[in-house]
């Protein structure tokens, strides 16, 4: 039976567009009351085409997604099946109140379903909840436009900034809201609430495993560079059928988000370009009357009037008490006159809401660290509140002071001010993201693990740090306490070295004479229980254990009967160097990256203080500029004094020559060596 040419032709050109999912492609210049588009929450489509997704109102969400779902895989491949491409372009603005910031954002979303039950509004802008957050059975890819300030339980980024993140509101990476000016490294920024239109790209290639993320003013042609480059697999994200739509949030503060047009293709084709003269503009909104300037200005002329009142009958009532305050003046500590900025502990005091237990985000020797939102700059700071009862809570303060007060370098924690109330010590520092590297490495939430790049660029910010600290500063500063827990982590995954109030000071040539032992267990360096004098080598010896931690993820105390210096060097003299290696990484490390860290690390904690290498040396070994040399090349020691084991100087490269320079050694070598 043959098939007529008129047959023939339909076949061949429309058979394409009868195999597409209908949903392939799709584009909204407005949306109208018959537009596909699910809502639900607060989500309301006003005259005009104006999909509005939340308002001014507190603490609610808004979704909308597209009505059918989008098919994420191809049924008819032959090979393992991955994640299709896929390419999303949208206009969007937000409108924050006049005499107020706005919050918290909104965010393009992938997911399996458009209805999210019990999903909160704020931080987890209406996506998550705080029971489900970070859980892998979410199925849920997001790219968020967040105009507050990092999430407090795990916060990932500073205010108005995009984010690429998956399952849960930890960022997998966040960039300030910008764009890249004519495909140079110039970035322009964006502000996500301006009330003025803003245009985003999202592009996924399924082939090359990578988003793209792109935005701009409204109007603008699509910048060449994005502003986020993410290589992730959505193969185990998504599932075969997903739903493509928006998700906004409010908290305390608020906004109105609004979608203006939106585009969407699948399957590698680009989305269809938006005509943007032809997009809807919001209304103007209504505000209420403390917005309006005229009452503003009333009301702030009869709080000026009331203030000045209430000043002139303080002064009155404290006019007695002046005699007492230039005393007590007068005997300010020099450290108190040269120090940085003193706060008000009223300010502290609301910005913590009362040192709240709830606030509390660690626990250190002498006293807790707790969050804070300053009140008049709307800023997140950490507030260290020190125990004065004790002589050596006081130390540590003076010393928090007088060290990190002064110290500016991108790898150490930032001391923005102090406060003396009564028995209240208060150290004000700006507040790290993502807590320390002692909770990352050994105790991290929802399934997270530390990756080894993370880790590597940690290791070299360290040293970076101290290098800064021993000998880049005007005079040398001893750190003391070098470890994990004093580690903080920043949004972008940084090292910041902090906790200095074990830090010691001298000038530059001359030797500390301190002698009290302090420190850590597992840290302190071996001559210290001998002279009791720190050294800028004691702050080696401990980088070098928490190099072994990194490698390992062990603490320094926890391999067994061993101290975790002698374990490895043990595992390495029975040649099962890759014994030591963190399980949790798998094989997804750089194999000489990971021998030099493990090396240096023993060599940095080694028993002979002349065997370790300078931080100046230690990064240089970090950055490739130098090879690590073996233990003979090092220094001017009397070699000939060492009573270590002959297997451990085997494992640190010496020879069976190098031996007759030893007596000791040479007459207890083993036969066959």
């Amino acid at each position: 039976m043959g098939i007529s040419l008129p047959c023939f032709l339909f076949f061949f050109f429309f058979l394409p567009v009868f195999t597409q999912s209908k949903n392939t492609s799709f584009i909204f210049e407005g949306f109208d009351e018959g537009a596909e588009i699910l809502t639900e929450g607060a989500v309301i489509m006003k005259p005009g085409g104006i999909l509005r997704l939340t308002d001014r109102s507190n603490n609610i969400t808004g979704h909308a997604f597209y009505a059918q779902p989008v098919q994420m895989f191809d049924k008819n491949s032959s090979s393992s099946p991955s994640a299709s491409s896929f390419s999303t372009s949208f206009v969007f603005e937000i409108i924050r109140s006049r005499s107020v910031s706005g919050g918290h954002g909104l965010a393009f979303v992938l997911a399996p379903s458009a209805k999210f039950p019990g999903a909160e509004p704020g931080h987890y802008l209406g996506i998550f909840s705080s029971k489900n957050d970070g859980n892998a059975s979410n199925h849920i890819f997001f790219v968020e436009f967040d105009t507050v300030n990092g999430f407090n339980e795990n916060a990932n980024a500073q205010g108005n900034h995009v984010a690429i993140g998956i399952n849960g509101m930890v960022s997998l990476v966040s960039e300030p809201a910008s764009y890249y000016v004519n495909n140079t490294n110039h970035k322009e920024e964006v502000l996500l609430e301006s009330s003025q239109p803003v245009q985003a790209w999202i592009e996924y290639d399924g082939v090359k495993k990578i988003v793209n993320v792109t935005i701009s003013p409204g109007g603008m042609e699509k910048p060449v560079k994005p502003l986020i480059s993410l290589r992730t697999d959505l193969t185990d994200v998504v599932k075969e059928t997903m739903f493509v739509g928006f998700s906004a949030s409010t908290g305390e503060d608020s906004s109105s988000h609004y979608i203006l047009g939106w585009s969407f293709s699948l399957n590698g084709l680009v989305a269809p370009p938006l005509n943007f003269s032809n997009l809807p503009r919001p209304p103007k909104e209504k505000h209420s009357m403390a917005d309006d300037p005229k009452t503003v200005a009333l009301i702030s002329a009869l709080c000026i009037v009331t203030a000045l009142l209430l000043a002139i009958v303080g002064y009155f009532l404290l006019f007695r008490r002046r005699g007492n305050c230039r005393n007590s003046e007068s005997t300010l500590e020099d450290w108190e006159i040269n120090s940085p900025h003193r706060w008000r502990y009223k300010d502290l005091y609301a910005a913590t809401k009362g040192f709240k237990e709830s606030e509390v985000i660690g626990i250190g020797g002498f006293g807790a660290v707790y969050i804070g939102v300053l009140p008049t700059e709307r800023r997140e700071v950490a507030v260290k509140k020190i125990t004065r009862n004790s002589l050596q809570g006081m130390r540590e303060f003076a010393a928090e002071i007088e060290t990190l007060g002064r110290l500016r370098h991108k790898n150490l924690v930032n001391l923005l001010g102090w406060c003396k109330q009564n028995n209240d010590l208060l150290l004000v520092y700006e507040y790290i993201p993502n807590g320390s590297l002692d909770s990352l490495l050994f105790n991290p939430k929802n399934g997270f693990l530390l990756k080894w790049e993370q880790r590597f660029n940690i290791i070299k910010g360290i040293a970076a740090g101290l290098l800064y600290l021993h000998e880049e500063w005007e005079q040398v500063v001893i750190h003391r306490d070098v470890k994990p827990s004093n580690v903080l982590i920043d949004g972008e995954m940084n090292a910041r070295l902090g906790d200095f109030g074990l830090a010691r000071l001298y000038d530059h040539g001359r030797i500390s004479h301190t002698t009290n032992v302090v420190g850590t267990i597992g840290y302190i360096a071996p001559e210290m229980t001998r002279t009791g004098k720190p050294t800028t080598s004691s702050d080696v010896y401990a980088y070098g254990v928490l190099l072994l931690e990194m490698v390992t993820g062990r603490r320094p105390t926890d391999a067994g009967n061993w101290m975790l210096v002698d374990w490895v060097r043990d595992c390495q003299q029975l040649g099962k160097t890759l014994d030591v290696i963190d399980p949790l990484l798998g094989t997804n490390y750089m194999v000489k990256e990971m021998e030099l860290v493990l090396t240096l690390g023993l060599i940095c904690s080694h028993q002979v203080p002349d065997f370790r290498p300078t931080m100046r040396q230690v990064m240089r070994y970090l950055s490739g500029d130098d090879v690590l040399p073996f233990v003979d090349d090092w220094g001017s020691a009397d070699h000939s004094q060492l009573v270590y084991e002959p297997d451990t100087m085997f494992m640190l490269g010496f020879s069976r020559d190098t031996f007759k320079s030893y007596p000791q050694q040479w007459n207890s070598l083993p036969a066959g060596r």
